[in-house]
């Protein structure tokens, strides 16, 4: 695929289509089994609503809490892509305990190992991106690996919808097709993936500071850089998480065997928006798209709080435009990540932007279950509708504009 900016003609490069296979693969895999969890752990377990803010909070904060680790020694081994084949290796390998459990522990520990795995490759693989790709285009490089990554997370439900149809409801048996794109996701990462060769006097900076995880490395990241990190924690704040629009649908009378189409519209629309965001970026400016995503979160919130009294069509509207509000700030944020940090540490960069977001979703996840059930959905949707738009002066502070493309 060619991109334009102002006459001049660019390809992104071959690592960042390969990286965007392997993120489809394994969003396919995973989004087959999660998109049926959250209501499966409430109907067929038997947890509460706060029970499962708590496990997803904590599961999501537990792999960002790696992403650190992960990041930092990806700066200081210099090799990142094996990072990423044990992380997502990781990840395959829980993918049989799904199917396999007979309780309550075993799907929540497989959860929580399946996060460890993420956590591991998550920043190494979203510094090699960098790595990989000129500055002018990192906006589209990183637009094009969420969209394929979203276009797993949309495959994924309507392939558990297929499934559950064909399969007479049997959930054990559709969960095994889980399976196989996770490990068509860590061959291709493994025999496909060229990690591009790091400038030696980067790796020997990054060593230089010390064998072990240094928090004073972030002393070397700019102000920028930490106005980035603090808009994405208010931002994650204001967006709860997915599970919690799970249950949504299944509140307002989403059928169970229908309930995989929450995740798939949400994926859906962040597929289709956001590698077209990325490239507007270099045109529009990331200040106005990312206000625009604030802005369409907010109107999200409101009709999945039937604040916007418009029925089971303002539900699935909402579920749409929540993930527009993904296509249309995350590719932003990780290309302004990069942006914003120096080369030999990008993957400490990477590592804390990722753990701030786990922290937050956390504080969400936890948060909006104690809510929920304290003053009920929709008061909580309408909270966060309020927490998007307060938002916006933060953005206009903080969030710098990309430099010109050369």
């Amino acid at each position: 695929m060619r991109i334009s900016f102002d006459g001049a003609t660019n390809r992104l490069p071959r690592t960042v289509w390969l990286l965007g296979l392997v993120s489809l693969f394994m969003d396919t895999s995973s989004e087959l089994i999660h998109a049926l969890l959250p209501v499966y752990m409430t109907t067929v377990l038997g947890l509460s609503v706060l029970s499962v803010g708590v496990v997803e909070g904590i599961a999501e904060a537990t792999a960002s809490m790696l992403k650190v680790v992960s990041g930092v020694w990806s700066d200081r081994i210099g090799s990142r892509k094996w990072l990423a084949v044990t992380g997502y290796g990781l990840s395959a390998l829980t993918k049989p305990l799904f199917p396999l459990a007979s309780g309550a522990g075993e799907v929540i520990a497989a959860r929580f190992i399946d996060r460890i795995g993420k956590g591991i490759r998550g920043a190494p693989r979203d510094a090699l991106v960098a790595d990989a790709t000129p500055p002018e285009l990192r906006n589209a490089a990183y637009g094009l690996r969420q969209s394929l990554d979203t276009v797993g997370a949309t495959l994924g439900p309507l392939a558990a919808i297929v499934l559950l149809a064909l399969y007479a409801d049997n959930l054990r048996l559709v969960l095994w097709f889980g399976v196989i794109p996770a490990v068509i996701a860590v061959a291709i990462l493994a025999f496909g993936v060229r990690e591009p060769r790091r400038d030696t006097l980067q790796i020997a900076a990054a060593k230089a500071n010390g064998k072990g995880v240094d928090w004073r490395a972030a002393r070397g990241l700019p102000p920028a850089f930490w106005q980035v990190v603090g808009l994405a924690a208010l931002s994650t704040v204001a967006r709860l998480t997915e599970a919690f629009l799970v249950l949504r649908g299944d509140q307002v009378g989403v059928s169970v065997l229908w309930i995989a189409l929450v995740t798939l519209v949400l994926s859906l629309t962040y597929a289709l928006s956001a590698y077209p965001v990325g490239v507007l970026a270099a045109r529009w400016g990331r200040k106005r798209l990312f206000g625009l995503g604030l802005a369409v979160l907010a109107a999200s919130m409101l009709l999945l709080g039937g604040v916007l009294p418009l029925g089971m069509p303002g539900f699935w509207l909402g579920v749409a435009l929540w993930g527009l509000h993904m296509g249309l700030t995350q590719g932003l944020l990780s290309a302004a990540v990069a942006e914003t940090a120096p080369p030999a540490l990008r993957g400490t960069a990477f590592g804390l932007f990722h753990l701030t977001i786990g922290l937050m979703q956390l504080l969400a996840a936890i948060g909006a279950g104690w809510l929920w059930q304290a003053i009920g959905s929709g008061a909580l949707f309408t909270l966060a509708a309020a927490l998007a738009l307060l938002c916006l002066p933060v953005l206009w502070l903080w969030l710098q504009e990309n430099p010109p493309s050369t």
